[in-house]
């Protein structure tokens, strides 16, 4: 077999709605503040369900051409902001000097639904001579890996993944394929979600997935693990990673913030939105991943969960880390960030991995927020409330998907 190349973050970005940046973002996480405020993109009385967590204070215009942002979908705005601030963050140059050597992996849920819906109204209102041309590509899930490949001239591999909520672990996995293979030096990975509209309500109020006694109080919704919580949060943002070779990073003198050290994917093969409560998928995504990044389960000093705070989700989650790491389960810490910024689908993976790295690099694990009520079924450490202090040498990071999509990806603190 042939030696795998070891793989390092260098750069990172992130549109959240706590901030508009990786400091901004985790300082919020750190502080233990809530983004999830009554909707404003929309008038949300209709619903049940009337908060989320949306991104405020977004200008494309600072990452891109203003004509180009008027016609680009808010999903691609928010992929090609965080990919400007991720190669800014390395040091990088904003167009590649080998475009061969560099490519891109980005992922969505859903994609530019947004201007897709524009398109069939304008249709519906004044007929197929209004529609833009470009109404359909523009709504494509691969949009977002496109405009960051033609920005930045990353001419090498490029992938999309749409594995719903597990897409952008899963695409952090998959570039760091790319370059543990020899197939690229520089690799873009990460996910992008901005369906925060009223027909994305519409679709999970009628799925009965969100919380309703919570409108008056938007903070307090999001609550995995406790016992009084009702559902996700839905939310919008997204995040992004410089994932670069050892050899490539030394070479020029970047700033390394932690490696990724292994990952896997499996499914479920059981309901299109139901998990299976034996959480077998989850149970090998994670051991795989483990054994993949060569980690023993002891090895490991922090979960990011999935965390859903939905009543399913949480007990599961649980059981699972208690089949795989047996009694170090108890030893664990255990949050979730959706607790602060809700559920950014296709988005949650990185803004959860990223979670993972800044533990790993600055020395502190983001808690669960909303933490009041013990649920029997869920007795691990979930940090609650109060963020912590503790080095991390080992994270690994869950998102358990729509369709019985499970990923995890484990960060590993870079030693020469």
């Amino acid at each position: 077999m042939s030696v795998r190349n070891r793989v390092v973050i260098t750069g990172l970005g992130a549109i959240t709605p706590l901030g508009n940046s990786v400091r901004a973002y985790w300082d919020g996480l750190r502080a233990g503040r809530s983004g999830i405020r009554r909707i404003s993109h929309f008038d949300p009385s209709e619903f049940p369900t009337q908060i989320g967590g949306e991104v405020h204070d977004f200008n494309p215009a600072d990452y891109m051409d203003r004509k180009e942002a008027r016609r680009t979908p808010r999903a691609t705005q928010f992929a090609l902001a965080v990919a400007r601030q991720a190669l800014n963050d390395a040091g990088l140059p904003e167009t590649m000097t080998v475009p061969e050597r560099s490519s891109v992996v980005f992922g969505t849920a859903i994609g530019g639904l947004d201007r897709m819906v524009d398109g069939i109204d304008i249709y519906r209102d004044k007929g197929q001579r209004f529609v833009n041309p470009f109404v359909l590509p523009s709504g494509l899930p691969n949009m977002g890996a496109y405009a960051i490949a033609k920005e930045f001239q990353m001419l090498g591999p490029n992938k999309t993944i749409a594995t719903a909520c597990a897409t952008s672990t899963q695409t952090l996995g998959e570039g760091a394929e790319y370059i543990r293979y020899g197939k690229a030096d520089i690799v873009i990975t990460g996910g992008t979600e901005a369906i925060l509209t009223d027909y994305g309500f519409a679709g999970f109020c009628a799925m009965r997935a969100m919380p309703t006694s919570f409108n008056d109080n938007p903070s307090a919704a999001s609550r995995p693990f406790d016992a009084k919580r009702e559902g996700f949060v839905f939310g919008e943002g997204a995040g992004a990673f410089v994932l670069e070779s050892l050899d490539h990073a030394l070479a020029r003198g970047a700033n390394i913030y932690a490696e990724v050290g292994g990952h896997a994917s499996s499914a479920d093969g059981y309901h299109m939105a139901a998990q299976d409560p034996s959480g077998k998928g989850p149970i090998r995504a994670v051991t795989w991943a483990l054994e993949d990044a060569g980690v023993r389960p002891e090895e490991v000093h922090y979960v990011n969960t999935h965390g859903s705070s939905t009543p399913s989700n949480d007990p599961m989650e649980t059981m699972v880390l208690k089949k795989v790491f047996g009694e170090h389960a108890y030893q664990l810490a255990v949050s979730s960030t959706k607790s602060m910024i809700g559920h950014p689908l296709g988005a949650s993976g990185a803004l959860e991995a990223m979670s993972c790295v800044m533990a790993i690099h600055e020395g502190c694990i983001a808690p669960t927020i909303n933490y009041e009520y013990p649920d029997p079924d869920c007795d691990l450490d979930y940090v609650p409330n109060v963020a912590r202090q503790a080095q991390v040498d080992v994270a690994i990071s869950n998102s358990f998907g729509l369709g019985g999509q499970n990923a995890t990806v484990v960060i590993k603190r870079y030693q020469p």
